[in-house]
């Protein structure tokens, strides 16, 4: 931690990263264009990037196209591939401070965030795929004694991946990582709002030996460039995070294309289930808060609707809005700041928006609801919570995506789950409760692809992530993100008759 003259002064000085990266080079976009990068620290411009359309992406894909097809990264040895991830994990560790305040810049989040979490897990994610990587093995079949069975995994090829700007470098690497230490050459494009860290990641993997063509980045409009990777008939898989239309989209134009594979990481309404049994009340409350506000709400796995047993409902209440004063909006370059920016001026509005609608459908205020910061030109909106919300109302349907937590009181298990289960998402969830049966029965029948049990987001690289009904398809990290980039293929071999041989 230093100060925010420190970072101030940093961003003062640091080379901002701006061109697209293909095939070793760092390019304009084909017609010069760029647009511009605006900061939703102050709402002012930082620099622009390049704007890459379909042509852009013809040339990055042709690219990545040449370098699977010559073999110049998946034939490497393993122990080579290993040492050339391991040192770009190093170099980012080397610049760690420089991409956690492009991250900041980018996206509004506290530099305190950036720098002890956003960037230290894209290293940790990166040096796991890379110790990874000669650990997938193929398998033989149980066979007769005339045949032998077995089979093997390839990389899939040109993997074409559009990311989110809520942790732009963190979720890159859920991506990139496994996709590389398969053999894959990969076209990536960073959402629009956040393309700096991304950019900087293709120049250190440059610098750590990752051939060109391998690792392109393209930057634009998802609407554009993402809509063209998308079609593109020479893209092996598409995988994509972010909102539930957005992968409609991608979906469709899968299916309109070559039928390329889809991964799929969408939204969510999470239930965090508060029963009357709850071990620590407090512990529950701190983390009700952390789910909601922190990364000012724009998470996925954002613990949005509240469920609070009846009994406990009022004194718990009452601790989740005294934690959550605690996140206080301030100066993302600010070390101490522990609240940022929503990351546009659009997400700013839509939030407020959502807010004011909660308030016409009569849910009850009992903390924030305003824009804040308003002088500094910024994109703030202070944590809110509101009581009272019926399992129907907007905000406990639709997905926010900001520091707004839906309170809904329930009464037994039975109603508990229902409310949890009535949704369209199954991304997260979490239940507190001193009761190993009724934890047991919440893991069962919590239709969600991950569920805490007395704790809230204990997400690890390690273990498989992804949601069930539309939050999305597919699954990342652990091992089952590294069988996301591969074809599997099988092979037979007939041992010939004794009599066919003699007759050949």
């Amino acid at each position: 931690m230093t100060s925010l003259a420190h970072f101030e002064k940093l961003a003062g000085a640091i080379k901002l990263p701006h061109q697209a990266i293909i095939e070793g080079r760092l390019v304009a976009s084909s017609t010069g264009a760029t647009f511009d990068n605006i900061s939703p620290r102050n709402g002012q411009v930082i620099n622009q990037i390049a704007l890459c359309g379909e042509a852009d992406v013809d040339t990055a894909v042709a690219s990545a196209r040449r370098a699977f097809e010559d073999q110049r990264w998946r034939k490497l040895h393993y122990r080579d591939k290993k040492r050339i991830m391991f040192r770009l994990a190093d170099l980012m560790e080397r610049d760690l401070e420089a991409i956690a305040l492009l991250e900041t810049l980018d996206s509004g989040k506290p530099i305190r965030d950036t720098t002890a979490f956003d960037v230290p897990s894209a290293i940790r994610s990166l040096r796991y795929y890379a110790e990874a990587l000669d650990k997938v093995h193929g398998e033989v079949g149980p066979e007769t004694s005339d045949r032998f069975s077995y089979a093997v995994h390839e990389p899939l090829g040109v993997i074409a991946a559009i990311m989110p700007w809520n942790f732009p470098l963190h979720l890159t690497m859920w991506k990139v990582a496994p996709a590389l230490a398969m053999g894959n050459s990969i076209v990536l494009k960073p959402a629009e709002l956040t393309s700096m860290s991304a950019l900087k990641l293709g120049e250190l993997a440059l610098e750590a030996g990752v051939p060109p063509g391998v690792l392109n980045v393209i930057t634009g409009k998802g609407s554009v460039a993402g809509k063209a990777m998308a079609l593109h008939m020479d893209v092996d898989m598409l995988t994509f995070t972010g909102s539930g239309p957005v992968g409609r989209m991608l979906m469709k134009y899968s299916a309109d294309s070559n039928l390329k594979r889809v991964s799929l990481e969408l939204g969510g309404k999470s239930p965090h289930i508060v029963f009357k049994d709850c071990p620590d009340l407090d512990a529950a409350a701190a983390h009700a808060a952390f789910g909601i506000f922190y990364n000012q709400g724009e998470v996925c796995t954002a613990g949005s609707r509240l469920l609070v047993e009846a009994e406990v409902h009022d004194k718990f209440l009452e601790k989740v809005v005294a934690a959550g004063k605690g996140f206080v909006a301030g100066d993302p370059l600010e070390p101490k700041t522990n609240f940022g920016a929503m990351v546009s001026e659009v997400q700013m509005k839509s939030v407020l928006g959502y807010i004011d609608t909660a308030k016409q459908d009569g849910a009850a205020l009992a903390l924030g609801g305003n824009r804040v910061r308003a002088e500094t030109g910024g994109y703030f909106v202070e944590p809110t919570v509101f009581d009272g919300v019926m399992p129907d109302a907007t905000i406990a349907k639709e997905e926010i995506f900001g520091p707004v937590l839906a309170v809904t009181t329930f009464r037994g298990a039975d109603q508990a789950l229902k409310i949890a289960n009535d949704t369209i998402f199954g991304l997260a969830s979490g239940a507190w409760t001193s009761d190993m049966t009724l934890a047991h029965r919440c893991a069962r029948e919590l239709k969600a692809g991950l569920v805490w049990i007395n704790g809230w987001d204990a997400c690890d690289i390690t273990m498989p992530f992804g949601g069930f009904k539309q939050s999305g398809v597919g699954r990342e990290g652990g091992v089952e993100g590294l069988k996301t980039c591969l074809e599997t293929k099988t092979i037979m071999l007939d041992q010939m008759p004794a009599e066919l041989e003699l007759s050949v």
